[in-house]
């Protein structure tokens, strides 16, 4: 009920405001009913077979509130990871990869053990749309594409209070499960160096990072980047210079406070 208080579009606005987002912000939803997802206002419901990377591309890239089921996917792939796949024997093999991006059978199975994904038989579908548009009102997940620059300007504002050192992982291809697999999975903040699938059919930038976290988690950055702005610490970072005397800068941003 808490995240169902936040001021969806105003949080945008913020969070555009200190980073100069170049790709749209958008919510993620798993239902365990396709009529509760059907509720939503302006859905659009797929015409062809598509990747969960292009689902999220059409929400993130042109502003389109989408909703699926896993008959909407090209294959288990796509839908193991959200839960709408289950994640049996066959899936573990890894076969359909093996020689294509790993050497051998084992390689792919674990791969495949190694992805974090919803556990299969609680949802039926999955629903995206722009957080600005508040068409889901609570969603599970928010998705923020940004480039390194201002991906560690976010992470720093998450751990302006109540610090924590994030620990995260690259499972390399199908790393939307290192994102929204994981996020959804644990609830923690999720960061992803977007895979080949996902710049080919999701439209991925070659300078983006993807991180998927919960709206409570974002708010909480977007007010740590605001205490950083105050601070003199906010983008675009300015370049201070390779060879100038680095210590009038350092005086300014690391000093102790008199």
């Amino acid at each position: 009920m808490q995240e169902q208080l936040i001021n969806l579009k105003a949080l945008v606005d913020d969070l555009n405001q200190l980073l100069r987002l170049k790709t749209t912000p958008i919510g993620m939803k798993l239902y365990t009913d396709v009529k509760e997802m059907e509720k939503i206002q302006k859905l659009c419901r797929p015409g062809s077979i598509h990747t969960t990377d292009q689902i999220v591309a059409q929400a993130a890239r042109l502003g389109w509130t989408v909703g699926i089921t896993y008959d909407d996917l090209v294959g288990p792939q796509c839908g193991a990871v959200i839960g709408l796949y289950p994640q049996d024997e066959e899936w573990k093999s890894g076969e359909a990869m093996s020689g294509v991006w790993f050497e051998t059978i084992e390689d792919s199975k674990a791969h495949q053990e190694a992805m974090d994904v919803v556990p299969y038989g609680k949802y039926t579908a999955m629903a995206v749309s722009p957080l600005a548009s508040a068409r889901i009102e609570d969603p599970d997940i928010c998705l923020v594409y940004a480039t390194p620059g201002q991906m560690i300007l976010l992470i720093n504002g998450l751990q302006w209070s109540n610090y924590k050192k994030f620990s995260w992982g690259v499972v390399g291809e199908s790393s939307c499960a290192d994102s929204w697999g994981r996020a959804l999975k644990t609830g923690e903040p999720s960061l992803s160096i977007p895979c080949f699938a996902e710049r080919r059919y999701g439209g991925v930038l070659d300078d983006e990072l993807l991180i998927a976290l919960s709206p409570r988690d974002l708010q909480q950055a977007v007010e740590g980047m605001k205490k950083l702005a105050r601070n003199g610490l906010r983008y675009p970072i300015p370049q201070y210079g390779i060879q100038q005397d680095a210590r009038a800068g350092l005086a300014v941003s690391y000093s102790e406070k008199k």
